[in-house]
C-alpha cells in the first residue's frame, strides 16, 4: 500500500487505510522476522493469534455486540492482503476463521451466538471448516458423513479431509448428511472440538502455506446437542456454499497479497541486480514482466474491492467473488513464476522469498472452490443451466 497514492473514485477511506496499515505493520514486526523459520519447520504460530486478537483482527467479521470489531468487507480484504504479503499461511487462517464467524453471525440462533461468537471474536477460540471428504471435493453434494437424530441430539459419523485450522480449532463448522441423497439431505453443525469421538487423524504436509494447519478429522459417533444444528436441517449445503462464497473474497485478497509481495521483491531485485553493466530492470525483457505484474495486481485488487463493496451493500456478489478469486489466483500463480524467472538462479533458492510465494500461490487456485468451479459459477450466470 502506497501512503501518498493519489485519490481516485476507488480510493479507500481513511478508516480502511488505518486497518490496512495496522495489519501491514503487525505483519512486518511480528511475522516477517520469523517466517523463514516457520515455513521451513512447518510451524503453526498459535501464540500469534492472541496478538492479532489484541488488535481486533480476529473479530473483523464478528458484530460488536459479541465483542468483535465488525469492519466492512473491503477493510477485511485489505487486512488479509497485508498479512498475505508477508505470510499467506497466516492470511488463510484468518480468512477461514473469519468466514465461520460471518456464517455464525448470519445463520446462528441467539444461543449459538452467545455461546461462540464472543470466544471467536476474542481470539480465545479459532474456528475451522469441515466439508471435504476423501470421495467428495468439488462435488460437495456427494458427502457421505452422516448425522443421525437420537432424541435431543445428533450423532455424527464420518471422515473429513483438509480441514483448515483443524488441530487448533475450538469450533468446527461441519457438514453431514441428515437426509437422503443429494444437496437437500445435508445439514450444518457447530461442533466443539473437545467433544468425545472427534479425533484429528492426520496433519497434511503441503507444498506451501506451511504456517497454516490442515488436517483430516474422524467423527466417530460424535454426539452433539440438537441445538448444534446451524440453520435448518437439510439446508447445510446451501449454508456451506454461501460461506465459501463470502470466503472467496478472503482467498482472492490472499492471492492479491502474494502477488503484491512478488512485485515488491521483483522490483527491488531488478534495480539491484547488475548484468551486462546495467541493472536488469533496464532491459525490456525484465521491465515488461514488471509492467504486466503491476497491471494485473491492480486489476485483481479492484475485482476484490468490487465484490467486497457488493457484499457490504447487501447485494448479490457470488459471481463477482468468483471473478475476483479466479483472476487473482491465476495471476498470483503466473507472476510468482515470473518473479522466480526475474531472480534467475537466486529465485530457485531459499535465499530469496519468491520460491515461497510460488509455493503458496498455487493453492489459491484450488481451495474454497477450484478455478474450474469459479468458471462454472460465472458461466452459469451468463448462460443459465443448459443441460
Amino acid at each position: 500500500m502506497i501512503a501518498d497514492e493519489p485519490q481516485h473514485p476507488f480510493a479507500l477511506t481513511r478508516e480502511q487505510r488505518e486497518i490496512g496499515d495496522l495489519a501491514r505493520d503487525f505483519a512486518r514486526q511480528e511475522i516477517a522476522p520469523f517466517i523463514e523459520r516457520w515455513d521451513k519447520e512447518h510451524t503453526f504460530p498459535r501464540a500469534l493469534y492472541g496478538k492479532l486478537n489484541a488488535l481486533g483482527l480476529m473479530g473483523m467479521l464478528v458484530p460488536e455486540d459479541f465483542g468483535g470489531t465488525q469492519v466492512d468487507y473491503a477493510s477485511y480484504a485489505l487486512a488479509v492482503e497485508e498479512l498475505a504479503k508477508v505470510d499467506a499461511g497466516t492470511a488463510v487462517t484468518i480468512s477461514v476463521h473469519s468466514m465461520i464467524c460471518a456464517a455464525l453471525a448470519r445463520l446462528g440462533t441467539v444461543e449459538q451466538k452467545d455461546a461462540w461468537l464472543t470466544k471467536l471474536g476474542s481470539g480465545d477460540c479459532i474456528a475451522g471448516f469441515a466439508l471435504t471428504e476423501p470421495d467428495a471435493g468439488s462435488d460437495a453434494a456427494a458427502i457421505r458423513g452422516s448425522a443421525r437424530r437420537d432424541g435431543d441430539a445428533y450423532v455424527l459419523s464420518g471422515r473429513k479431509q483438509w480441514c483448515t485450522n483443524g488441530s487448533f480449532a475450538g469450533l468446527v463448522m461441519a457438514m453431514f448428511r441428515t437426509g437422503g441423497a443429494g444437496a437437500k439431505g445435508i445439514s450444518a453443525f457447530l461442533v466443539d472440538t473437545a467433544t468425545a469421538g472427534l479425533v484429528v487423524e492426520k496433519i497434511t504436509e503441503k507444498l506451501g502455506i506451511h504456517t497454516s494447519n490442515t488436517v483430516d478429522i474422524a467423527f466417530s459417533d460424535v454426539r452433539v446437542p440438537a441445538a448444534a444444528l446451524l440453520g435448518r436441517e437439510g439446508e447445510g449445503l446451501t449454508s456451506a456454499l454461501d460461506t465459501l462464497t463470502a470466503g472467496r473474497i478472503g482467498i482472492a485478497a490472499q492471492a492479491v497479497g502474494i502477488l503484491a509481495a512478488c512485485l515488491d521483491a521483483s522490483v527491488k531485485f531488478a534495480k539491484e541486480r547488475i548484468a551486462f553493466g546495467r541493472p536488469i530492470g533496464a532491459f525490456e525483457g525484465i521491465a515488461f514482466k514488471l509492467a504486466r505484474m503491476a497491471t494485473d495486481l491492480e486489476a485483481a485488487r479492484l475485482l476484490v474491492y468490487r465484490a467486497a463493496a457488493l457484499a457490504d451493500a447487501g447485494q448479490p456478489f457470488a459471481v463477482e467473488a468468483s471473478q475476483a478469486k479466479l483472476f487473482a489466483s491465476t495471476v498470483a500463480r503466473e507472476h510468482a513464476s515470473e518473479a522466480i524467472q526475474i531472480h534467475g538462479g537466486y529465485g530457485y533458492t531459499t535465499e530469496f522469498p519468491v520460491e515461497r510465494y510460488y509455493r503458496d500461490a498455487k493453492i489459491t487456485e484450488i481451495y474454497e472452490g477450484t478455478s474450474e468451479i469459479q468458471q462454472l459459477v460465472i458461466a452459469r450466470k451468463l448462460l443459465g443451466r443448459l443441460g
